[in-house]
């Protein structure tokens, strides 16, 4: 089952860590944190309610599960959730489609993308008329490699079309001979 959202398009790049700085769990002279609150073990419940009433308030909460799923981060609470509660987001991130990342992708963002954003970036390009070595660069791949994208695109397309239309079409009806 692909899981589809749509969410605000604050997406981090690909490598950037810079959003940790605005994390509520980052220790600074202001806001003493004790980043052990955050590696409780699973029978320490005080202690991993308060780990995620602080990651309730974390403005980069979403980056921070993001970043979690993405570089396959199994311990400790991460975006809120605990490694338990992640585990199933974690075997469904291949299928995870969320059409604000293919849009940022489209627009020249460099964003981690799951097979499934994958295959949409390529779908939402070829409707939008981007030309194959623009989606080479938005893809990080060959020019030869999408215009196979393209040319499997068109071909699927084209199916689905032809598909469609023998379904809507109903099949003559027999005459009866007099």
């Amino acid at each position: 089952m692909t899981t589809t959202t749509i969410s605000p398009a604050h997406h981090r790049s690909l490598g950037d860590h810079t959003w940790q700085d605005d994390a509520v769990c980052h220790p600074t002279e202001y806001n003493p944190v004790d980043p052990e609150i955050f590696f409780p073990e699973p029978d320490e419940t005080d202690k991993i309610t308060a780990a995620k009433a602080l990651c309730a308030q974390c403005p980069v909460r979403q980056n921070c599960l993001d970043s979690a799923l993405e570089g396959s981060d199994t311990h400790g609470i991460r975006g809120g959730m605990t490694q338990e509660e992640r585990e199933p987001l974690h075997e469904n991130l291949a299928n995870r489609l969320d059409y604000s990342r293919v849009s940022a992708i489209v627009a020249g963002r460099d964003i981690h993308l799951t097979k499934a954003e994958r295959r949409a970036v390529v779908h939402a390009a070829y409707r939008h008329g981007v030309s194959e070595q623009r989606l080479a660069w938005l893809l990080k791949i060959t020019e030869e490699h999408a215009q196979k994208l393209y040319r499997e695109t068109r071909r699927a397309l084209r199916n689905r079309h032809l598909e469609q239309t023998t379904t809507t079409t109903p099949p003559p009806r027999p005459t009866a001979d007099p």
